[in-house]
């Protein structure tokens, strides 16, 4: 209960916080933001957009990430060094660099290393760790090449994507409709974790992820993401089911820990740059789904040509007397409500109870102070423009004089 009460104390901090700025891209990832900018409302906008797999990648390789560095704690508190246990991985570190520098010891001695991201385990609960991995505040790791060897392309190759958001040849969807997953991601950990381990997390990342082999262009089990060709994995030499025993296995085995971090350091600055912008634009200035700001312009132009037809029809027909003409208003306020909803993929109605759009027609409460702010104010101009417009079209049927035909 007390866990709980802190953890609602700390997101009270970060949200306050906030009150005067959108929320950053580390803080989405961390799970520091609440609805609608949170980690899953993002999910949701990427996975309209046919593109959630960049952030599965980058969640998952975030999660062997993790894995790797309670690797590295569980050798140390066991009273060996990383050196005495794991000397190929010791080697490659230092003449390489790893995000690991601080766990495996390296950094005491003046070794430059590159930089390591935050535990997740300081950032989320027991329940979140089992789903989602988090990134710390330190996000900017040193760019390097793929460590695995890259086999030449071959003309058999399948088609890439030219972007990240355009994977593997699949097209964006209005509705989400949920994909298989070829192989699971997260690794229970019942037992000390092993080297093996290590490979069966990376296994697992390459075959989902960074394999052609397999992957149909729009077929519901593809998820390669897009990478360029200085960051792309052609083999993964290594197999869960047999111990490296060669010197080349040991020495490509030692390469695990760090072999997808320029990876997922391309993801996150493509999906930074590119889809978060977006996701801002989306659901700290409107509230609506494409599908549900779609099916409102239908419903708007069908009340308006409703409106119009009763408002001519009144007209032609000298209805006396002359006040039932302010009927209109109803219908005509409905139609702009509709289309400038549709405009602005705003509802006012919406956001004066507090809501915003997950899926179609589907809310949750937002819970984001500034974003809160936001759109409280662009409803109240939506409102305002309703009310002009709707105003104005019912006096000027009012005032036309009636003739009858």
């Amino acid at each position: 209960m007390d866990e709980e009460k802190s953890q609602q104390q700390q997101q009270d901090d970060w949200a306050n916080s906030r009150k005067n700025r959108l929320p950053t891209f580390t803080e989405v990832l961390s799970r520091r933001t609440r609805p609608p900018v949170d980690l899953f409302m993002f999910y949701l906008f990427l996975q309209r957009e046919g593109a959630e797999d960049i952030l599965d990648f980058w969640l998952d390789v975030q999660q062997h990430e993790n894995l790797c560095r309670a690797y590295f704690k569980d050798v140390r508190k066991s009273g060996r060094t990383i050196k005495e246990d794991w000397p190929q991985y010791w080697d490659y570190a230092r003449r390489r660099g790893s995000i690991y520098g601080t766990v495996v010891g390296l950094n005491p001695e003046g070794i430059t290393t590159k930089r390591s991201t935050q535990s997740t385990g300081e950032l989320i609960s027991d329940h979140d760790k089992r789903n989602l991995a988090a990134v710390g505040e330190s996000q900017a790791g040193r760019k390097s090449s793929s460590p695995l060897p890259h086999s030449p392309t071959t003309d058999h190759e399948p088609p890439r994507s030219t972007t990240p958001f355009s994977l593997s040849g699949r097209t964006p969807t209005l509705f989400n409709l949920r994909r298989a997953s070829r192989a699971p991601t997260i690794i229970p950990r019942s037992a000390a974790i092993t080297r093996m381990d290590l490979i069966a997390s990376a296994e697992r990342i390459f075959y989902r992820y960074l394999s052609p082999a397999g992957n149909t262009v729009n077929s519901p089990e593809n998820h390669e993401i897009y990478l360029p060709p200085a960051l792309r994995i052609h083999s993964f030499p290594l197999s869960s089911t047999q111990e490296p025993k060669s010197t080349t296995e040991l020495s490509l085995m030692a390469q695990i820990p760090d072999m997808f971090h320029a990876q997922k350091e391309y993801c996150f600055r493509a999906m930074e740059q590119d889809a978060f912008p977006r996701f801002l634009r989306s659901k700290a200035f409107g509230n609506l789904t494409p599908i549900s700001a779609l099916v409102r312009l239908i419903a708007g132009l069908i009340i308006l040509w409703i409106g119009l037809a009763v408002a001519f029809s009144l007209v032609f027909l000298d209805v006396e007397p002359k006040s039932k003409r302010f009927f209109l208003f109803l219908p005509f306020t409905f139609a702009i409500l509709f289309l400038i909803s549709h405009q602005y993929e705003l509802d006012p109605i919406l956001v004066f109870f507090g809501q915003s759009e997950t899926t179609p027609f589907r809310t949750l409460t937002m819970r984001e102070p500034y974003v809160k702010k936001l759109l409280l104010g662009r409803a109240i101009w939506v409102t305002v423009l309703v009310a002009i417009f709707s105003t104005a079209l019912t006096l000027l049927f009012w005032a036309v004089p009636g003739h009858r035909l």
